[in-house]
């Protein structure tokens, strides 16, 4: 199996605040990433597409195609917004690293499906919060 690769950034603010919990919960719980008025990262986003290699083309994938779609999916719906407010895909989410790295996962999964080659999957996708800290979501390990 070969793994394929993309790189993508976008800067975004967010949130982390639990409504069900209270005022003190949160800011104990979170912090600086509690402030009400936002604060913001420069994320990058890491895709991993896997499978065999296409015998005519050598692809797994396109990597304009895979270029297009993080684009399409992710950096056009969340670069310089409010993760919390302006993305409709994370409604109800509360943005953690962790929670955002699953959501994209699965705004991804079907269209990067869609233009690999035939086998060809989403293996995983990380999503670097700052330079030290950094969620992965790949569920193929779980199994």
């Amino acid at each position: 199996m070969v793994f394929v690769k993309r790189k993508a950034h976008f800067n975004a603010a967010h949130r982390l605040h639990n409504p069900e919990k209270s005022e003190e919960w949160n800011k104990r719980v979170y912090g600086k990433c509690n402030h009400p008025n936002w604060h913001g990262h420069n994320y990058i986003i890491e895709v991993v597409v896997a499978g065999e290699p296409d015998p005519d083309t050598g692809y797994v994938i396109d990597l304009s195609k895979l270029y297009d779609i993080i684009e399409e999916q992710i950096i056009e719906k969340c670069d310089h917004k409010n993760l919390n407010l302006d993305v409709d895909f994370l409604d109800g989410i509360l943005p953690s690293t962790e929670n955002l790295v699953k959501a994209f996962y699965f705004q991804l999964k079907e269209p990067i499906e869609k233009a690999c080659v035939e086998g060809g999957k989403l293996y995983a996708v990380k999503l670097h919060e700052t330079e030290r800290n950094a969620a992965e979501y790949c569920p193929y390990l779980l199994k």
